[in-house]
């Protein structure tokens, strides 16, 4: 396995709200474990919120005595939503939120954990498929058929959230099992990323980095490039 993950403060933020953590290595019962967290653009304490909700994920997962990858993520991510709210309460930053998107590898599979709009692609040669659902108004506009697809990126409420860590006491996560190929390649990322390069260029700058770094620094550049409008956060992962 070859891993590398960057963040970025983009050109146009004063703070950088995202944090993300890697490990090749065994966390709790996990063999391995891959987050990113954007704390809520415009929101009070979204630095905060996304590195209490990421170290509590972690701590979290140590102590975790279940053997399911999906409930020890469900259950590390609701103690960070607790946590997150906790800590909001006890600094005066009632509002505070944070995306998360968490995965590990077991064998051939993929377990993925998400709330918000913080992304997981999976792209081979052939295609590029985003695992994950973005919990946003806008995405929830183009399920139901109300937003065509194309309007959707540069649509003035792209950022409204509807789902994150530490606004409700009550969390539904989002899980997803994949089945990895030999040539699949892993990203995680902010929306600073998916904001700024449209899927396409993702995948060709995925497809023709020569490895993990070069791919992570190139989407990093691509982002920046197109205007860096927010915080950028990548986590390339070679199974």
């Amino acid at each position: 396995m070859k891993t590398h993950a960057l963040t970025d403060i983009g050109l146009a933020r004063n703070e950088n709200q995202d944090c993300f953590y890697t490990s090749e290595m065994p966390v709790g019962n996990l063999p391995n474990l891959f987050v990113v967290a954007d704390g809520m653009g415009g929101h009070v304490g979204g630095k905060c919120a996304s590195h209490t909700a990421l170290q509590t994920v972690i701590d979290s997962i140590k102590e975790i005595k279940e053997e399911d990858p999906k409930e020890i993520l469900d259950q590390a991510i609701q103690t960070a939503n607790s946590e997150v709210m906790e800590q909001a309460k006890l600094q005066g930053m009632e509002g505070m939120g944070t995306t998360i998107v968490a995965a590990t590898i077991i064998g051939e599979h993929l377990y993925v954990a998400n709330v918000g709009d913080s992304r997981l692609y999976i792209v081979t040669p052939k295609e590029m498929k985003q695992i994950t659902i973005d919990h946003s108004l806008v995405e929830e506009m183009v399920r139901m058929g109300e937003l065509d697809p194309d309007n959707a990126r540069n649509h003035e409420r792209k950022n409204v959230i509807t789902r994150a860590i530490g606004v409700s006491e009550s969390l539904k996560v989002d899980f997803f099992d994949v089945l990895l190929s030999e040539e699949s390649i892993i990203v995680l990322c902010s929306d600073g990323l998916t904001n700024m390069v449209d899927d396409s260029q993702i995948r060709v700058v995925v497809n023709s980095g020569r490895d993990v770094i070069e791919i992570t620094e190139r989407l990093i550049d691509e982002a920046n490039k197109n205007g860096g409008k927010d915080n950028i956060t990548v986590v390339v992962i070679e199974p």
